[in-house]
């Protein structure tokens, strides 16, 4: 897969909101276990603002809620992301939340300096290429106040599903529709320019299971 490639994005899209629509609680109402990390970070931090990428039905995003922090959320599938509205609406946490509907590969359309810290769970796995991810760093960096966080999670070259199935070039393997960019240590470092690597932590998740890496990172 080349890059702007829309095609194949808006066919990820399709696949994502369909996915979503037919199992509108497919991650559950927990958070993910990077979510926990995260949430106990950033309250140990004093963070106030939280920008979380790719927040899907927004399990993690409510739990930031939850912790009393503010939260942007953003997504490509409306239908997610009307979820998590819904879902913090019966919480009583909807004036601390904002939604955008968004393509990631495009400027965020959020203002410099805005928030504490920036979250995703597999967001940087999605099919994007290795420019496209580079342009979302150099996003994250923008829009993150001096000394804030970001924290991600990536598959990694040592997951099982690395080096099978489709093949779109550049990392990028397909599994049952989606596809999934999968990270080295080289990668990771090329995308960490202008912060700190505060963290590399290596964990499992799934039934797979799926191998991951929890990065975290703090704006030089």
């Amino acid at each position: 897969m080349n890059g702007g490639d829309d095609a194949a994005i808006d066919e990820q899209r399709r696949h994502w909101q369909t996915t979503f629509s037919s199992n509108p609680e497919m991650y559950g109402a927990d958070p993910s276990d990077p979510g926990r990390f995260a949430r106990d970070l950033f309250v140990t931090e004093g963070v106030s603002d939280v920008l979380e990428l790719g927040a899907g039905q927004g399990r993690d995003s409510l739990a930031f809620l939850r912790a009393g922090l503010g939260v942007t959320a953003i997504d490509y599938a409306d239908d997610a992301l009307a979820e998590l509205e819904r879902n913090a609406g019966g919480l009583g946490t909807e004036n601390r939340l904002m939604t955008i509907v968004h393509d990631v590969r495009r400027p965020l359309p959020l203002p410099d300096a805005a928030f504490d810290a920036v979250y995703s769970h597999m967001l940087f796995n999605m099919a994007l290429t290795t420019p496209e991810l580079e342009a979302l760093a150099s996003e994250v960096r923008r829009v993150l106040r001096p000394g804030g966080l970001h924290v991600y999670t990536v598959r990694h070259t040592a997951d099982g599903h690395y080096g099978a199935g489709i093949y779109h070039g550049d990392g990028m393997y397909e599994h049952g529709g989606f596809i999934v960019h999968y990270f080295d240590r080289a990668l990771v470092e090329r995308l960490a320019a202008g912060f700190s690597l505060l963290h590399l932590v290596e964990f499992e998740e799934g039934d797979l299971p799926r191998r991951l890496w929890r990065v975290t990172l703090r704006k030089a």
